[in-house]
C-alpha cells in the first residue's frame, strides 16, 4: 500500500472549476468528485492536511480518477447551501458534460444531498459517508461556536472537539490540544467560514430525501460523534434506491478510514458496470 500511496501522490494535479472551485485530482480511472468535508479555508489543503486528504483517497484513487472539490472563496453571508449545490451543478456540468460519480463526506456530504435533490441530473451515483440529512444540534453548536470565534479573531479551534471525539474525558483533553495548536490552523478568510456555517446551519434536507433518484448508498459509524445512528438510518430510509452500511466502532472520521470503506464504495459504484 505504501508503494501504491507514492504512485498515486505523484499523479496529484491541482486546478480549479467553473465558479471558481478548487480541487485535487489524483488517480485514474472514470470521475469519482469527492466534496471535501468541513475545512477551514475554500481552498486545496497544504502541509499535513494535503498529505492526510491524499493518503485517506488514496484506495479510492486506484480505481478512479478523484477529483476533492472545495467550495469557492469569496463566499458572501446570506449564502444558502441551495446556491453552493447550483455552483457546484454548473461546474460539474461545464467539467464532464454529465452526470457523475459523487461522494460526500461530513459538511461535504450535506452538500451532496443538495447537490442531488436539486441537480438530478449532476448525479449519476451517490455515496454519503459520515453526514446525513440535517447536523446534529450539537455540532451545529459547536461549528457555530467556532466560525463566530474565529470571525472575531478569537482562538477557535477548541470549540470542535466535542465533534472529533465522543467520550468526554478524552474531549477536554483533545480541546486543550486544539486551543494550544489554533495559531497554525486559523482560517485565512474567517468570512468563507462563517458564511458556510450559516449556510449548513439551517441544512435540512429531511422532507425533500424522496426527490433524490441517484442510487444512493450511505455509510456511517456507530461510535460518529457528529451523527447519531438514528440519523444515518434516517436519511437512508428516505431515499428511494437507497442502502445504508454502519461501521461498528467507527468514529466520525475512522468510517472513511475503515478498511471496508474504498471496497464498499467501489463495490456500489460498479454494481451496473
Amino acid at each position: 500500500m505504501a508503494k501504491n500511496a507514492q504512485l498515486v501522490e505523484l499523479d496529484v494535479t491541482e486546478g480549479t472549476l467553473e465558479h471558481g472551485l478548487p480541487y485535487l485530482a489524483l488517480g485514474s480511472g472514470r470521475p469519482l468528485v469527492f466534496l471535501r468535508w468541513f475545512t477551514p479555508d475554500h481552498a486545496n489543503p497544504r502541509g499535513f492536511m494535503r498529505y492526510s486528504e491524499i493518503k485517506t483517497l488514496t484506495p479510492l484513487a486506484e480505481h478512479y480518477r478523484v477529483y476533492a472539490v472545495n467550495r469557492a472563496p469569496g463566499m458572501t453571508e446570506g449564502t444558502t447551501m441551495a446556491d453552493i449545490a447550483t455552483q457546484h451543478a454548473a461546474a460539474l456540468r461545464a467539467e464532464f458534460g454529465g452526470p457523475v460519480d459523487v461522494l460526500g463526506v461530513s459538511s461535504g456530504g450535506s452538500l451532496a444531498l443538495q447537490l442531488a435533490a436539486d441537480h438530478p441530473g449532476s448525479v449519476r451515483r451517490l455515496v454519503i459517508a459520515s453526514s446525513g440529512y440535517r447536523l446534529e444540534d450539537h455540532a451545529r453548536k459547536s461549528q457555530m461556536r467556532y466560525a463566530t470565534a474565529a470571525a472575531e479573531g478569537q482562538r477557535a479551534l477548541h470549540h470542535m472537539a466535542p465533534i472529533a471525539v465522543s467520550s468526554p474525558i478524552l474531549g477536554r483533553l483533545t480541546a486543550a490540544a486544539m486551543w494550544v495548536a489554533d495559531p497554525w490552523a486559523r482560517p485565512k478568510n474567517p468570512a468563507d467560514t462563517l458564511a458556510f456555517v450559516l449556510a449548513e446551519d439551517v441544512f435540512d434536507l429531511g422532507g425533500r430525501l424522496g426527490d433524490i433518484t441517484a442510487r444512493t448508498l450511505v455509510i456511517g459509524g456507530d461510535r460518529d460523534s457528529a451523527y447519531c445512528t438514528a440519523t444515518f438510518r434516517h436519511t437512508a430510509d428516505g431515499i428511494p434506491n437507497s442502502r445504508l452500511v454502519i461501521y461498528p466502532g467507527a468514529s466520525h472520521m475512522g468510517a472513511i478510514k475503515h478498511s471496508r470503506f474504498a471496497p464498499d464504495v467501489a463495490a456500489f459504484l460498479d454494481a451496473d458496470r
